[in-house]
């Protein structure tokens, strides 16, 4: 046995690009084994993989973990958010999974927005406006373009719900993840049986939404992992709400996610719905909310910047006139779906690690543009903003984050959050307390804080200004991939 003061528990993070594992005792929040192990994703038009190497990687990363893995006595699945997942009668992949930044499905958001009431209709009644991540528009794309496909399928399920069903044998969702769909109701919580009908999928292939706290279901024969048969499976949730669970966040304090994707969100009590799509009104794991705000290009698209010009990472330099939004995958927020990377103000005397400022500029500055409109009104906004993701670490995203939002960061500590707070779910099955309040019992926010500086709004109004006079041309985007 291991020498951990309480049980042990698995958190996973099955992301766009690896699954990592965490093994944790739940009475420290010591990580006491982890392991991670790689995924593909597709080029070109989609974005798409496999759902079948997610578990393999979900297999070998658990093997990473050793034995300790085999002493756990609940498990419980975070997983990027929105992709879309068609299983046939046996319960394998009827095609290629579709993820989140998969963008074609733009016209069908679009046609599915109009048809169906108008934006304020959709946030009125999901809490968000449909864009070209969010499932139900992947459906439709589906529907319109492999109608063989849509014949085919028996079962839908979102990634982390793939996952904790191969566990379980019962398909299963929770509210986070399934407020991302673009077909669950978040006035109601209960799947909306007109969106449903409208494009075509009946609710008998959805999972079940669990509650927050209650059980998935247990580990079954036959699986080929380390757990032992009945081992406590909890509903798992979506990456953006695992993290929210993994900080142990109160309502109203902010959090900028520097990924693969950028995002803004914070906890909060009341449920949002915003007309303009720019804030999704996801619901989070415990039962609040977690209004948030999304871009398809952050770290990935500032570091294919930085090896076009071949520089490190670190290797920015201060300049000023020159702008470049990086949206190398279209855009969403601004919901740009077809847009390409633009760069204005180059002059000879440009230099390539002014270049590589502006891009960090760029991303930047579309999250918080979003920022004020995630917080409620009677957030505290002088308090840190909590930087996480892989990005957050890195000199040139924090003193960017700290110059163009004038506010403190605060950079926690503790790494892998999302896995964090699947353990913190698994961990609150076993003691019967709130997830959140098992990661603040862990203090998994602690972190330096990094004093606030002078905003620098001229560097904001620039690129705003150069947003709003290339909308004709980044919204007509290029055929060229």
């Amino acid at each position: 046995m291991s020498a951990a003061e309480g049980p042990l528990v698995v958190g996973v993070d099955t992301s766009t690009q690896s699954t990592k594992a965490l093994v944790v005792d739940a009475a420290t929040g010591q990580v006491v084994a982890s392991g991670q192990a790689q995924h593909t994703v597709t080029t070109g038009a989609g974005r798409e993989s496999d759902p079948r190497q997610w578990w393999n990687a979900l297999c070998e990363a658990l093997s990473q973990c050793g034995d300790a893995a085999r002493e756990a006595a609940a498990v419980s699945i975070g997983g990027q958010q929105h992709g879309l997942v068609t299983l046939d009668a046996q319960g394998e992949p009827v095609r290629p999974a579709m993820l989140w930044n998969d963008v074609r499905s733009a016209p069908q958001a679009d046609r599915l927005i109009e048809e169906l009431g108008g934006a304020k209709t959709w946030a009125e009644r999901t809490g968000s406006v449909p864009g070209a991540s969010f499932t139900v528009t992947k459906w439709a794309w589906l529907t319109e373009h492999e109608p063989e496909t849509i014949r085919a399928v028996k079962a839908v399920r979102l990634p982390h719900d793939y996952l904790t069903e191969r566990l379980t044998g019962q398909g299963t969702t929770d509210r986070g993840d399934a407020s991302g769909t673009g077909w669950w109701a978040s006035g109601t919580e209960t799947y909306d049986a007109e969106v449903l009908a409208h494009v075509g999928l009946d609710a008998a292939l959805l999972p079940r939404v669990v509650r927050p706290g209650e059980v998935a279901g247990t580990v079954r024969d036959g699986h080929g992992l380390p757990f032992s048969k009945g081992t406590l499976v909890a509903a798992g949730t979506g990456d953006n709400a695992a993290a929210a669970l993994g900080l142990g966040l109160r309502p109203g304090t902010p959090v900028l996610s520097l990924g693969t994707s950028g995002t803004v969100y914070a906890v909060s009590t009341h449920r949002p719905a915003d007309p303009t799509g720019t804030v999704a009104g996801f619901a989070d794991a415990r039962g609040d909310w977690l209004p948030l705000a999304c871009t398809l290009n952050c770290t990935l698209a500032v570091d294919r910047v930085a090896a076009l010009l071949g520089l490190d990472r670190e290797a920015v330099e201060r300049g000023t006139g020159v702008t470049l939004l990086p949206y190398l995958d279209g855009e969403r927020t601004p919901n740009l779906p077809n847009a390409s990377g633009l760069l204005h103000g180059l002059r000879h005397d440009t230099t390539g690690g002014q270049l590589l400022q502006a891009a960090y500029d760029g991303a930047v500055h579309s999250l918080l543009g979003a920022l004020d409109l995630v917080l409620d009104s009677d957030a505290d906004r002088s308090a840190p903003l909590l930087l996480i993701g892989g990005g957050a670490r890195g000199r040139a995203w924090q003193e960017t984050v700290r110059r163009l939002s004038g506010r403190p960061a605060q950079v926690p500590e503790a790494k892998e959050l999302v896995a964090l707070g699947a353990a913190a779910q698994a961990a609150g099955l076993l003691t019967g307390e709130d997830p959140a309040a098992v990661a603040r019992r862990w203090d998994t926010a602690r972190g330096p804080v990094l004093d606030a500086v002078e905003r620098d709004q001229a560097t904001l109004d620039r690129i705003s200004g150069v947003l709003s006079d290339a909308s004709p041309l980044l919204e007509r985007g290029t055929d060229a991939r």
